[in-house]
């Protein structure tokens, strides 16, 4: 009769972080130590293995080896500059597939040894579940909801008057990162913002989302154009800011913000602070009349 053997295979040994940083050092001066030596780089021929004694030069004896030529180091260095880009391109694509699988940048940025915030410089417009790879269409897909479902289908546009490119990429990527297709059209100042919305070429946004503190024309001296303007006062304002002073925030309202939001310093607070602006605006309450 055959013996079976019920020995258990043993398992694969976890790696500790400081060993896979060990590990990982000597995988790449191994592997530079090799590319090094397949003639690709300069002074690749002295760089793989060990080199032969070199015979003793003026002043030295039979026994003692001469200085070390500098080639063999060169070819290692352009092999590892080699990979350095080779490892940058890997990085790009497992990233673009880690969003894709539901991937976020908290955790793409614990991946990579970075903060979310680098995550999200690093590779900005990645969404979780988005197929990179894939053209965005040019006409927004229009969204509906239960809520809309009355309401006669039709894109969705956000005016964002921010002159701050870092907290304008912020919000529009948390815009993206909620999956809702819709047009986002940023103008830096005030006198930007009016000549967009006097332009009868451009589509008339459901939402504005206006910083206070920027040159040439104020958010302040915006608002005022916008409540005191028939036309343009039944668009809904929300002022997102870094001002937190009373005063701002009651003129603001006297103004006829229909939101004050203060920019919160956290980053996961922000991009939730759009969210939320984002949920009840475009999700929740009714939408003007695409004729109005």
């Amino acid at each position: 009769m055959r013996r079976t053997d019920h020995t258990p295979t043993p398992a694969t040994p976890r790696l500790e972080p400081n060993d896979l940083v060990a590990f990982a050092d000597r995988a790449v001066e191994d592997l530079a130590h090799y590319l090094a030596g397949l003639d690709f780089g300069p002074g690749a021929r002295a760089a793989g293995g060990t080199a032969p004694a070199e015979p003793a030069g003026p002043g030295q004896s039979p026994g003692q080896v001469a200085a070390p030529e500098p080639a063999g180091a060169l070819a290692r260095l352009h092999a590892l500059a080699q990979l350095r880009q080779a490892v940058e391109r890997r990085a790009d694509l497992e990233a673009q597939a880690a969003a894709h699988a539901g991937a976020g940048y908290p955790q793409l940025g614990t991946a990579w040894g970075m903060s979310r915030q680098g995550a999200r410089r690093r590779w900005p417009g990645l969404a979780p579940g988005a197929r990179t790879t894939t053209p965005v269409p040019a006409t927004p897909t229009i969204r509906r909801t239960a809520v809309h479902a009355l309401v006669p289908a039709r894109p969705y546009n956000v005016l964002l008057i921010e002159d701050d490119p870092a907290d304008a990429l912020l919000v529009e990527e948390a815009l993206i990162e909620r999956q809702m297709t819709r047009t986002v059209h940023r103008v830096e100042d005030g006198v930007a913002a009016l000549e967009y919305l006097r332009d009868t070429a451009n589509a008339r946004p459901d939402l504005i989302v206006l910083d206070l503190n920027m040159p040439r024309m104020s958010g302040r001296e915006l608002l005022t154009i916008l409540k005191d303007d028939a036309d343009l006062s039944v668009i809904p304002v929300v002022v997102l800011t870094t001002s937190g002073a009373p005063d701002d925030i009651h003129n603001a309202y006297a103004q006829h913000a229909n939101a004050y939001v203060t920019k919160p310093v956290n980053l996961d607070d922000f991009i939730q602070s759009v969210h939320s602006i984002d949920t009840f605006f475009l999700d929740t309450a009714q939408p003007l009349p695409a004729d109005e």
